[in-house]
This record gives C-alpha cells, structure tokens and sequence, in this order.
C-alpha cells in the first residue's frame, strides 16, 4: 500500500501543473480516498525522502472548496490521530501530497483540538529561539533539540471565506505550526537539530 501511494504520489506531484483546471489531480484523488490511516512516507526510504524534501505547491479556492478537501482532512485528522501515529501535527507531503496543507492540535486552545491549515505559512516571528525537543512521523524513532520561536504569526485560507487569515500563535502550539511549515519547504527538524542531541528514542 505504501508503495502504491508513494508512486501516486511522484505522479501527482510530477502532473499538479498539468491538470487544466487546476484541480485535483487523479492521482491526488486516490490518495485522499485511501483507507485511514494514510501510509505515512519517512526519510528511510529513499523514494520517500526525495519527495518529503520538495517544496510544496497551495491550494485553489476551487480545490478548497471541492469535496475531496473535506475528504483530505479527514484523511489527515484520522492519520494523524490514529494509535499508530499518535501525533500533533502531520503534513501534506508526509501522506504524499505535495501541497500547503497540515493538520495541527492546538494546545493554546480550550479542548485541545486538530484543526487544518491550507495555504498556511508562517510571516512574523517574536522574541528569542528556545531550544525544545522534538520528534517526527517522518523519522520514526528518533528525537533531537531544536531551536524554535514561541510567538508566531501564521497566514492561511480560511475555508469559510477563501480569504487569507492572520493569527497570532504562542507557546508548544506556535513550535509544531513552524515544524509542520518547514515539511512544506522541503525541510524536516533534523535538518535544524542543535548538534549532538539527536538521539534514538
């Protein structure tokens, strides 16, 4: 399966541009509608690392707006949350997908919920870098230091109104938001990791 879904993956992300609306892609549909929880791609693969480090393309208000958005949140929220994963915070690219896209829990709000983000990015930073520990679905088995802002603000499409939104995140919230934007970038957290701290868990 996982194999399946990294080779649909190339696909997607080799045709996004080609698709003449600019809508999903056949192979992106087939990886939203896949069973959940979603294979999640990890650097040990080789396939599966070139992929996790390529920049990711945004989202359409068509696409947004389409049912196999909804479908993909699911697909992520399930993924992400699932025994299997148990995480804070996933990425498109983590699934396979090459777009702006990630679900995140949000510890700064009441109930803890994971809410997702397209077209998200992070456009102003405050205060000093503290060094946390962090981990990732993408490097199983593996934890390392790495300096992160506790004050962010983050810009995003709200789903409601296909409108850029601002908000102002802070404390563990506002460091998993700046670890899932990086997987966006093409970038993980050991790229970032305070030397001599990465370590097996």
């Amino acid at each position: 399966m996982k194999v399946k879904i990294l080779a649909l993956a190339a696909f997607a992300l080799a045709f996004a541009a080609c698709s003449p609306k600019g809508g999903w892609t056949e192979a992106e549909r087939d990886i939203i509608s896949a069973d959940v929880p979603l294979p999640v791609l990890t650097i040990f693969d080789r396939e599966e690392n070139i992929f996790l480090r390529t920049p990711c393309s945004e989202l359409s208000a068509e696409e947004i707006r389409s049912e196999h958005y909804g479908t993909l949140c699911k697909a992520l929220l399930g993924t992400v949350t699932d025994p299997s994963q148990d995480g804070v915070g996933i990425a498109g690219p983590q699934v396979g997908l090459g777009r702006r896209i990630v679900a995140v829990q949000r510890f700064d709000k009441e109930g803890e919920p994971f809410e997702v983000y397209p077209n998200i990015r992070i456009v102003a930073v405050r205060g000093e870098m503290e060094a946390g520990p962090e981990g990732c679905l993408s490097v199983p088995g593996w934890r390392g230091d790495v300096l992160r802002y506790r004050d962010v603000d983050i810009r995003y499409t709200s789903t409601a109104t296909l409108r850029d939104t601002l908000e102002r995140v802070q404390g563990f919230s506002a460091v998993i938001f700046q670890h899932e934007c990086d997987h966006l970038d093409g970038v993980l957290y050991i790229d970032k990791t305070i030397p001599g701290t990465l370590r097996a868990r």
